[in-house]
């Protein structure tokens, strides 16, 4: 007997595999079902304490429809709101978009541009506090970028913490810096995953350039592009870090987000419930963002 037929020998059939799922032996008994339980038992038991429990309860907290009568009631709320809409709606694109085009600069083979990406993901590798609160120092009035505007150009700086777009801007500025070269990195992987024998095709029929980045790495990025961005998305919207460190809610708490808003009404308010009420406001949103995330990654392939 060859080789090629002792494989198909020892291998089982689709049949006999389902014959042999349906005669009971998918099922534990005895000693295994117990080294199975008490394996399974403290992952189970930290993920109700920590996942299940938490946001039941506060789900339960924020149960009551006087909560949203009030926080929809509020302008502080909806102010929470454009801002938020306006910091992960312009965030997360500008955030994409900028990390598609860096993705392709270092698919250059030159070793500088192969240490540059290792420098670029300083950012992402320092901590999140630190790394905000040296933003927040540069850009506070007068600071870093007053100085150096004055040095450079004889101009005093725009005071970013007192104009309510300088602030957002400042906001999204500072959340790109930070998570952009984790991006880069996913779509760089992307595009390396793309065969090179398209890239050799596409220049023998001239399409070099911008009409290649169109016509062939578009439509292969384009299911992880959307995948990237969802995820980031939904990022953004919990994010409470950036708007609460490098602007503070600055000028006079117009750029909090709902996730700032949250807190500010548990701590400075001294109303949980109202701040529970304002993070579950968000599910409406969320939920079709987690379900549009989850039916794109149920495709496999890199292509649309």
């Amino acid at each position: 007997m060859s080789s090629k037929e002792q494989v198909l020998v020892a291998r089982p059939t689709a049949g006999a595999r389902r014959r042999w799922l349906r005669s009971g032996h998918r099922s534990l008994h005895g000693s295994e079902l117990s080294w199975s339980m008490a394996f399974v038992a403290p992952y189970a038991a930290v993920l109700i304490a920590f996942a299940v429990y938490p946001i039941a309860y506060g789900l339960w907290i924020a149960s009551k429809p006087s909560l949203y009568a009030e926080l929809f009631s509020s302008d502080e709320y909806f102010d929470a709101v454009i801002t938020t809409a306006l910091f992960v709606g312009v965030g997360a694109n500008v955030n994409m978009f900028l990390a598609l085009l860096l993705s392709g600069f270092f698919m250059k083979r030159c070793w500088w541009v192969k240490a540059l990406l290792v420098l670029s993901m300083v950012p992402w590798a320092l901590p999140t506090q630190p790394a905000f609160i040296a933003f927040h120092w540069m850009l506070i009035y007068p600071g870093f970028i007053d100085a150096l505007s004055w040095k450079l150009l004889g101009v005093d700086g725009p005071d970013w913490f007192n104009n309510y777009w300088l602030a957002v801007c400042a906001n999204i500025i500072a959340y790109n810096w930070k998570t952009m070269p984790f991006w880069t990195v996913i779509l760089l992987a992307g595009r390396m995953a793309i065969p090179q024998d398209l890239y050799d095709a596409a220049d023998i029929d001239g399409a070099t350039g911008f009409r290649r980045f169109i016509h062939l790495v578009v439509p292969l990025l384009g299911n992880l592009y959307l995948i990237c961005t969802l995820l980031c998305s939904i990022w953004m919207i919990g994010d409470f870090n950036t708007a609460d460190i490098v602007t503070s809610g600055a000028p006079n708490g117009e750029t909090d987000v709902l996730a700032t808003l949250g807190v500010d009404y548990l701590f400075d308010h001294g109303k949980p419930a109202l701040g529970v009420a304002a993070a579950v406001s968000v599910l409406p949103v969320l939920i079709p963002i987690g379900i549009a995330l989850m039916r794109r990654l149920q495709q496999r392939e890199v292509q649309l």
